[in-house]
């Protein structure tokens, strides 16, 4: 079969032959794979960084996508950690990390939005006890993830949904998929936090894709313009685009009700994402969100990799 294989991390994967994979255990099939998104986590799963990687090569990316298999059936699917993923004209899929697609789910679109919506989607409904009303920060909002992240929170009924975001085009679009309000962090960060206290002091959850620098500074600036210190405030911090490590100051900790989680790989359980997949593929499907996604052939692998510039969602279609 052909399949986009990996082998030297920090370059991009090609089209090859590589060997069909076997089934080899219950509950798994080899399904016949229709669209794989090519995602930061994929990237960094391609290169070695990620924090997941054993080295072992060669690989082929991909950790999630759709596939029809051989009962007919066309599934959603999330792989573990394998060097045998999604992006290939066949894969091994457990049966019991996939779901059953509705009938009218256009696979390159599910391929495209599952996993970026997934990280905010789990976050809201798994790490923290979020109730509808409630008003919702996402840093890092002009990002896919981040963009998807507003549109979902906007889904699970929040009040208030605060964007903030360096890209300022971007930044722009977000109210007609849902914000009630931006904030520009294209700035020094005294007047990032000038922007953001005011405009994020009352919100109840933060939904965190930079940490880094940036995190510290917001995380100051929110608990100082805090009106009721003792208003329970939790920060979901989910990716760290802005760099791993958050020098956060400890008065921020002592001052205000805030807790600080992680949502990730790891710290929810498999078991917990599965039982989230039915629900976001269905309000995928139904058109709830906003996805701007690319389909591009197996073939062509190289020169999407090197395509790091789009806004688009790239799909790999074997």
């Amino acid at each position: 079969m052909r399949a986009a294989v990996v082998t030297s991390f920090g370059t991009p994967p090609t089209c090859q032959d590589f060997p069909t994979p076997t089934p080899r255990a219950a509950n798994k099939v080899l399904v016949d794979v229709i669209a794989s998104g090519l995602h930061p986590r994929v990237r960094s799963q391609a290169d070695g960084s990620h924090y997941t990687s054993t080295g072992d090569l060669p690989l082929v990316p991909g950790i999630d996508g759709v596939g029809r298999a051989p009962d007919g059936s066309l599934r959603y699917f999330v792989l573990p950690d394998t060097t045998m993923g999604a992006m290939a004209e066949q894969t091994v899929v457990d049966l019991r990390r996939s779901v059953v697609l509705p009938g009218d789910s256009d696979p390159v679109v599910i391929a495209a939005a599952m996993n970026p919506a997934m990280s905010s989607w789990v976050a809201l409904r798994q790490r923290v006890q979020f109730q509808a009303g409630q008003n919702v920060l996402v840093l890092g909002a002009t990002g896919n993830a981040g963009q998807l992240a507003v549109q979902v929170a906007k889904l699970l009924g929040a009040g208030q949904v605060i964007a903030a975001g360096r890209a300022a085009a971007k930044l722009a679009a977000l109210p007609a998929l849902g914000a009630t309000g931006t904030v520009l962090l294209d700035a020094d960060s005294g007047t990032v936090a000038r922007r953001l206290g005011p405009a994020a002091a009352e919100v109840d959850v933060v939904i965190d894709y930079l940490w880094g620098e940036p995190t510290a500074a917001a995380m100051t600036a929110v608990v100082t313009d805090r009106a009721d210190r003792a208003r329970p405030l939790t920060w979901i911090e989910i990716g760290s685009v802005a760099g791993p490590v958050a020098a956060i100051p400890s008065a921020a900790l002592r001052a205000a009700r805030l807790q600080i989680v992680g949502s990730g790989q790891g710290s929810v359980p498999t078991r917990d994402i599965l039982a989230e997949l039915p629900g976001l593929a269905a309000a995928i499907t139904s058109g709830s969100f906003q996805i701007d996604a690319r389909p591009v052939p197996l073939a062509d692998v190289e020169t999407a990799w090197k395509d790091t510039g789009s806004d688009q969602r790239i799909v790999i279609t074997p």
